[in-house]
């Protein structure tokens, strides 16, 4: 079983965060390092630690971040403009918090995807 992690515990609302939105499937809440003015993590409500561990059965929940991002986009006011999304997997793609999750990061331009 995986282990458990501060986003769990976001989910479950036992320590504060900023949430934006969350239903069944997914939590969305501002991120506490921001970096971009609009940084917004969207999360499954079910532990997967990576996009490695994803099975056929989370489709439906992955998807839903999908959707949930575009509303953020639109209500965050960065839909128009546009905005990034980026979901990391493992030490070298900078994953941080083993609990798969997207961030929304828009309100400014965002530059180049690498540098370097």
């Amino acid at each position: 079983m995986a282990e458990e992690t501060i986003f769990s515990k976001i989910i479950r609302k036992e320590i504060p965060a900023d949430i934006l939105y969350q239903d069944d499937l997914v939590t969305a809440f501002r991120d506490i390092n921001p970096r971009a003015p609009s940084h917004i993590l969207i999360i499954p409500n079910k532990l997967i630690p990576t996009v490695n561990d994803v099975e056929a059965d989370d489709e439906r929940m992955l998807g839903r971040l999908f959707t949930v991002a575009r509303q953020l986009a639109e209500q965050e006011g960065v839909s128009e403009n546009g905005y990034r999304l980026i979901m990391n997997c493992n030490p070298h793609g900078g994953q941080e918090v083993y609990h798969i999750h997207m961030h929304l990061l828009g309100g400014r331009p965002l530059g180049p995807m690498l540098v370097g």
